[in-house]
């Protein structure tokens, strides 16, 4: 069937099968290799994609399910010439290791700053419980995004 994405802000019209997941929409036929594929069970975090400003595993959903949705993959939330706050944030404190979690963390985290700007170093890890890292052991994931929250709220929502 034929259905309309609404990735990073441009429009994609696709053919997928009923049973095809989102995950392998934006890698295959959309070429997103942003987006990573490891557990394909939704335990793991590292395909998230904020759909309608929603953090979902995409290893899980039907793509079908994703038609006329807006769908921000993490290189959607940078700038022309420059990187979003939260981006700069895990630059600046180290939370990038082998990097393969990092942009499911990030879109985690921005899902979780649009809802609450401020939230308490529980709340944070309470948000990024569902995405592992094999490498940072989260301190610096968790400073990270402290950290973006005590910006303006502004620059974190962008």
């Amino acid at each position: 069937m034929e259905i309309t994405l609404y990735v990073n802000d441009t429009e994609h019209r696709v053919s997928v099968a009923p049973r095809q997941t989102l995950v392998d929409v934006l890698r295959e036929q959309l070429g997103l290799k942003e987006v990573k594929v490891s557990c394909c069970e939704g335990a793991c975090g590292a395909c998230t994609v904020l759909v309608d400003g929603k953090p979902v595993n995409s290893c899980l959903m039907l793509a079908v399910l994703a038609n006329g949705k807006r769908i921000t993959t993490v290189a959607g939330l940078a700038g022309r010439d420059r990187l979003h706050p939260l981006q700069e944030r895990f630059i600046e404190h180290a939370a990038i290791q082998c990097g393969y979690c990092t942009p499911g963390m990030v879109l985690t985290a921005k899902a979780l700053l649009d809802e609450n700007p401020r939230p308490s170093e529980a709340e944070v890890r309470a948000a990024i419980s569902g995405n592992i890292c094999r490498c940072t052991g989260y301190e610096q994931i968790v400073e990270a995004i402290l950290a973006a929250a005590d910006r303006d709220p502004s620059e974190t929502t962008q």
